[in-house]
């Protein structure tokens, strides 16, 4: 039995529904659909668009992920069966903020779409935020101050790349780097500049084909004080050129 079977029988049983009922939705006859559900046939791209349909689920949970251990009713439903991931909701309907922590940063790329790992995350509520689909990224280097290791930056999901603003801070799920937290500048249709608030870092290019999510600057969490010197980021953008220009210089020696 494959996964896909398993997923389309338990959710037939959690009907409580029978196969010829399911197949007279699907238009097609029983013992093909008894063939699916017994591992026995694969079905074609239109069946499983249609089952996906039939059963409000996304294409890619039914065949990726054990629905027998997955809240279905607990994952946000959105129209046509577009569940780009998954989205833990409570009682009221309302969002739970899922917290990455630094030591589940490294495994998120990994995982960002498995149900069972966003489940066993822990969720934080915060009702201010408004409306939305919320996530908390953690923090590290000093690429952008005055965040600093430790902290969190809370990300509003971002399902369409062209409501991505010109200049404004995003957290990026990209294949090559992970979890990125950077300013954005589009340079054409494919491609972004990523722009760290610390001069000290050069921008650098990443085109949209290497992005899997992006999730805009909603909020911020701080862990650690700040110091008196933090207060005065003149002081240190002109610490960091400084640096960066004695750097240069030797490397031209």
């Amino acid at each position: 039995m494959s996964l896909f079977s398993d997923n389309i029988r338990h959710l037939r049983v959690k009907k409580e529904v029978s196969q010829q009922f399911v197949a007279e939705k699907l238009f097609i006859s029983r013992d093909r659909l008894a063939k699916y559900e017994e591992g026995k046939s694969q079905p074609p791209f239109e069946i499983l668009i249609k089952l996906s349909h039939y059963y409000h689920v996304s294409i890619d949970l039914l065949l990726t992920a054990d629905i027998r251990k997955v809240d279905i009713d607990g994952l946000m439903k959105l129209d046509d069966n577009r569940i780009l991931l998954p989205i833990v909701v409570d009682a009221k309907g309302a969002n739970i903020i899922e917290i990455i922590p630094h030591k589940a940063k490294a495994g998120y790329l990994n995982s960002y779409s498995d149900p069972e790992f966003v489940e066993s995350l822990q969720h934080i509520s915060l009702p201010f935020l408004g409306t939305g689909k919320f996530r908390t990224f953690p923090v590290e280097g000093d690429s952008m101050p005055p965040h600093k290791d430790g902290s969190f930056v809370v990300g509003r999901y971002v399902e369409n790349e062209q409501d991505i603003k010109d200049g404004r801070t995003y957290v990026l799920l990209t294949k090559s780097e992970g979890i990125v937290y950077k300013r954005l500048k589009r340079k054409d249709r494919k491609t972004f500049l990523l722009i760290s608030d610390n001069t000290f870092y050069e921008p650098y290019e990443l085109r949209l084909s290497e992005i899997l999510e992006i999730w805009e600057y909603a909020g911020s969490i701080a862990t650690r004080e700040f110091e008196p010197d933090d207060m005065k980021p003149e002081s240190i953008k002109e610490m960091l050129l400084s640096l960066r220009k004695e750097i240069i210089s030797l490397k031209k020696q």
